[in-house]
């Protein structure tokens, strides 16, 4: 298990689904809960599932990180594909439980090699698909 800086572990199963989102497209998202003091695989989204179905996955009043492989066409008509980093924390959601997920993001995204964005959202409507498309060809 790798060791965070804030002293959360990362369970290695993180990173190993990660890389076969990247490496074998095996997944179209992941979803990830802090569980007894580490990271954790929450949900696994199969690369048939679509964008409403990721954000469908994320709790309404609990913090999570996530990943989403997303492709789009460029300007140039072109097929990309870049994978996005989520920090979900819901206004709703427990102060405590904001401050550990803040405070252990940064670490557990370098564990994440290949991420091309992120975006932090508080409610549904910062993770619109037209924020993500924004994002995505900008970068």
């Amino acid at each position: 298990m790798a060791n965070a800086a804030s002293g959360m572990a990362v369970h290695d199963d993180c990173k190993l689904k990660f890389l076969q989102l990247k490496a074998k497209r095996s997944y179209r998202f992941i979803v990830f809960k802090i569980e007894q003091q580490q990271v954790v695989v929450e949900k696994l989204g199969e690369p048939t599932e679509s964008y409403d179905d990721f954000t469908a996955s994320l709790p309404a009043n609990e913090c999570r990180y996530a990943v989403y492989d997303f492709d789009f066409i460029t300007a140039e008509n072109c097929q990309r594909s870049k994978i996005f980093f989520t920090a979900w924390s819901p206004d709703s959601s427990k102060v405590r439980h904001k401050m550990v997920y803040a405070s252990s993001k940064d670490r557990f995204k370098r564990e994440l090699d290949g991420i091309s964005f992120e975006l932090q959202a508080t409610d549904p409507s910062e993770l619109s698909l037209d924020i993500v498309k924004g994002r995505a060809t900008s970068t």
